[in-house]
């Protein structure tokens, strides 16, 4: 027969699985603070829950010996690391959910990214391991914060989705449409053409790219300008 072993609600181990599970929900809690003051759809409460969980299902591998019998053959024995890669795979999902797509664009692979490595976090308070908890506590807060004013600065290459559209019988030549783009410091990396003979128009469609955020609004504002554009949509990329 197994026997479960009942310890004391408030003994000396108890105070430590408290303790544990408070770092977890703060270190979660700091982390998701971040992504709710970016306006992210994941954010404190998510972040801070995601912690405290993974802290807590690896408790049970940390204090087996609490609720499993310690002698004779029915002992059971816990692998820690299977323990851990079921979280970390059930977490994945959870990312999933954080990740957008509109069309080119992508959003939410950095709070899919946090709340990953935050769970990692609370995988390792969970056993106890303060030190490197701590430190990619730090880390992934550094990452969020200073990465992002860094990054807005490095010099890169900006992507959007155009479609202009004109009448038939008033549409731009490709030259002039390449040289309408280039002219608004972009390149083309692709360039597709549409004619809808029942409603009339003549339709480019490319992905264009440029080294500098703000021609973005120059090319707006050209395109707004010109007669003959009958409407244009313009996406930009990015996360």
């Amino acid at each position: 027969m197994l026997w479960i072993q009942r310890p004391s609600l408030f003994d000396g181990e108890s105070g430590e699985i408290a303790l544990r599970l408070l770092i977890a929900l703060a270190v979660g809690a700091a982390i998701g603070a971040e992504r709710s003051y970016r306006g992210r759809p994941a954010g404190f409460r998510t972040h801070a829950l995601v912690c405290m969980a993974s802290s807590l299902l690896m408790l049970i591998v940390a204090y087996e010996h609490r609720w499993a019998p310690n002698e004779g053959e029915a002992r059971i024995t816990l692998d820690p690391t299977r323990m851990a890669q079921g979280i970390m795979t059930g977490i994945g999902f959870l990312g999933a959910g954080a990740i957008m797509k509109e069309g080119l664009t992508v959003r939410g692979l950095t709070t899919a990214a946090s709340i990953w490595v935050t769970s990692a976090i609370g995988v390792l308070i969970g056993i106890g391991f303060y030190t490197p908890a701590v430190m990619a506590g730090v880390l992934t807060l550094g990452t969020l914060s200073v990465f992002n004013w860094v990054e807005k600065r490095m010099p890169s290459q900006s992507y959007a989705h155009l479609v202009v559209r004109f009448a038939r019988t008033a549409a731009m030549s490709e030259p002039e449409m390449r040289q309408t783009i280039a002219r608004h410091g972009f390149s083309i990396a692709n360039l597709n053409y549409r004619l809808d003979e029942q409603d009339g128009f003549f339709e480019y469609r490319m992905v264009i790219a440029t080294t500098h955020g703000e021609n973005v609004r120059r090319l707006v504002e050209s395109l707004n300008a010109l007669e003959s554009v009958r409407e244009f949509r313009l996406s930009p990329t990015g996360d």
